[in-house]
């Protein structure tokens, strides 16, 4: 061995030997190795709505005693009340709540469109519109029936087959009636304030609607009898969100729940509901406590 090999020998066994003992893969490969971060969780939507810092609600405004405008100019009644307790349990503060006026025909359309985040406004669940909208638990229950003048001489539903009768579009009676009396005249009008006025005015024959409101006209306007006959049967009303919204639609369920334990819905009941109807009448045939609903 010359003197060159001698001294080249101990420098690649050292070199050798140090890429042997090195432990640390190549920053290259580590990179590759490394687990990828977690990606953040996406933003439910009631994260939506709390970033909002408002909860958006249609409601009605000329239903009394469900949602309508009082003397202060303030949205109140059985379905708003409800909505402001929604948003103070939600957000801390019941003012936190924004109100977009609905008519019945343009309840689906604002949800569908994301105008609301809920719908309020005293809709009963059909299976049509369950295709359409996602129902919450119910908080009423209700019976469409038709409300007459007195001396009118009609006495049961097949009575009104040549006669005219009002309804608002959109509303369970729209609909039940285009459906099961195609030929019986039908006069429509956008808003529940327009149709009771018609009736007072006798531009038709009968009204037909959500036998609460009817009772309600009743009262406060003597004169006016309503029908024994139901058209369809009792149905539940209930809240509504955007098809798909499982995540507010489950928490509203819990709410309504929660509400239930402290008999809420009873309170409201007392004092908008109760004194629109007759003095013997049972709550637990009008409310739905806790969403309970036995049909």
């Amino acid at each position: 061995m010359n003197f060159k090999s001698a001294m080249l020998f101990p420098m690649l066994a050292a070199g050798i030997l140090a890429g042997c003992g090195n432990n640390e893969p190549p920053k290259q490969a580590a990179a590759e190795t490394a687990p990828a971060a977690e990606a953040p969780a996406p933003k439910g939507y009631l994260d939506k709505i709390k970033e909002r810092d408002k909860l958006i609600v249609g409601v009605f405004s000329d239903k009394p005693p469900f949602g309508f405008v009082n003397e202060q100019g303030e949205y109140v009644g059985f379905d708003t009340d409800i909505a402001k307790r929604f948003a103070k349990d939600l957000l801390g503060d019941e003012k936190k709540v924004e109100f977009v006026v609905v008519e019945p025909a343009s309840r689906i359309p604002f949800l569908q469109s994301d105008k609301v985040d809920l719908i309020l406004a005293n809709m009963t669940v059909t299976p049509e519109r369950a295709e359409a909208v996602d129902f919450t638990n119910p908080n009423l229950r209700v019976a469409v029936q038709a409300i007459v003048r007195d001396d009118s001489g009609i006495e049961k539903l097949d009575d009104l087959a040549d006669k005219t009768i009002i309804v608002t579009s959109g509303t369970t009676a729209d609909i039940w009636l285009t459906q099961n009396h195609p030929d019986w005249k039908l006069l429509k009008f956008e808003k529940n304030s327009e149709s009771l006025q018609a009736l007072a005015n006798g531009r038709g024959d009968a009204y037909a609607q959500d036998n609460l409101v009817l009772f309600s006209w009743a009262k406060q306007n003597p004169g006016y009898r309503v029908l024994g006959d139901t058209l369809g049967d009792e149905a539940p009303i209930a809240p509504a969100v955007k098809k798909g919204n499982l995540e507010l639609r489950d928490w509203v369920n819990a709410e309504l729940a929660k509400l239930g334990e402290e008999q809420f819905l009873l309170k409201l009941y007392d004092q908008y509901v109760r004194p629109q109807l007759a003095e013997d009448t049972d709550p637990n045939a009008i409310i739905v406590e806790g969403g309970k609903w036995q049909g």
